[in-house]
């Protein structure tokens, strides 16, 4: 359990994101989290470089309704304020916190108090060891590094654990995470490390993900992006949602666009997009360009619009033609509409 949020087993697959305020900023971290909370964020991890940024915590806790991860590196006295100050879970590495017994220490602590500790290695931090003794098969010692930091916690007591183990390229991952799945039962949080921008990086983790979670591997997932930390949000729940593994929200679907288009399709699918990306009702929205498919696809969405040319297009609710309307009220009328559905469906 990640505060009141479970991980592993037969609970649903959680989509996380990290908050890139400047540490220790109350007022930037909290805006940025309640904004990944109302995306449908599961779980916000926040970064702790040092003791005097815990002291956002307590307040964090009060303002968001999702858990909240620590990230800390090196220092256990940090990862020791955290969980005096109430965090959800620890992200450390128990190789990279110090002695033997700062371990031991952050693990009674984390234990009495119920707090989960997730670890893991990525292709950019491994052990030098391990690159020496695994130098053609990194899959191999991300696998052997992650079981190193396993053993580290358990000799102290402590199971209450999550692994990962990335690989900024995408087969490295997808094998890493094969080795680790079959040489533990621990729950999993996958990630392509360092995924890359928007495009490149959500394509990336898509094909990642999307070949593990197929496979029944992963329990809780982070679309790590060179972006803003809401559109991981929006890559991990629409991978989720593609594999039929999360229900709900609003799914827009739109054509690929075309020499027949009568409509900016690209225009009005984006802004729609945007603004329902926080409900949680289950509803398709299909916006289409012409009359060859577009009435047929619109015509089993919840809602829909196909172009009929010179600027206007056919609204359709529920299946069947609602009226005529222009261009330039389709987004507005578009909303309405599903507010209106909303409402019928509470």
């Amino acid at each position: 359990m990640v505060g009141n949020v479970p991980i592993g087993g037969d609970s649903p697959i959680t989509v996380q994101s990290m908050t890139n305020a400047p540490a220790g900023d109350l007022e930037k971290t909290l805006k940025q989290a309640l904004e990944l909370q109302n995306a449908s964020c599961d779980i916000v991890r926040v970064g702790f470089p040092s003791i005097e940024s815990t002291a956002i915590i307590p307040n964090l806790k009060k303002e968001l309704s999702i858990p909240i991860v620590a990230d800390i590196h090196f220092n256990p006295k940090i990862a020791l304020r955290a969980i005096e100050l109430g965090i959800d879970k620890l992200r450390i590495n128990p190789g990279n916190i110090g002695k033997p017994e700062d371990i031991k220490a952050i693990a009674k602590e984390a234990k009495a108090r119920r707090i989960p500790i997730r670890i893991g290695v990525n292709s950019g931090s491994l052990p030098e060891d391990l690159e020496k003794l695994y130098p053609n098969n990194i899959p191999m010692a991300l696998r052997e590094g992650a079981l190193r930091h396993v053993r580290i916690l358990e000799d102290t007591g402590f199971d209450d654990i999550v692994i990962a183990t990335k690989s900024a390229s995408v087969i490295e991952t997808i094998e890493a995470y094969r080795l680790i799945s079959g040489a533990t039962d621990y729950p999993l949080h996958l990630g392509v490390t360092e995924a890359g921008t928007l495009q490149t990086g959500a394509i990336r983790s898509s094909v990642a993900l999307g070949i593990l979670l197929a496979d029944g591997i992963g329990d809780t997932i982070r679309i790590s992006l060179c972006a803003d930390p809401i559109e991981e949000i929006r890559a991990g729940i629409e991978i989720l949602r593609s594999l039929g593994l999360r229900k709900g929200g609003v799914r827009v679907i739109a054509c690929p666009t075309c020499a027949r288009m009568g409509i900016d399709v690209q225009k009005i699918a984006n802004e729609v997009e945007m603004r329902v990306m926080g409900i949680k009702k289950e509803m398709t929205v299909a916006i289409m360009g012409c009359v060859v498919n577009g009435p047929g696809e619109a015509k089993h969405a919840d809602i829909g619009i196909a172009g009929s040319g010179d600027g206007k297009g056919i609204l359709f609710v529920k299946g069947e033609k609602n009226r005529i309307i222009n261009e330039n009220e389709m987004i507005s009328v578009l909303i309405m509409e599903i507010e209106n559905l909303l409402s019928i469906l509470a």
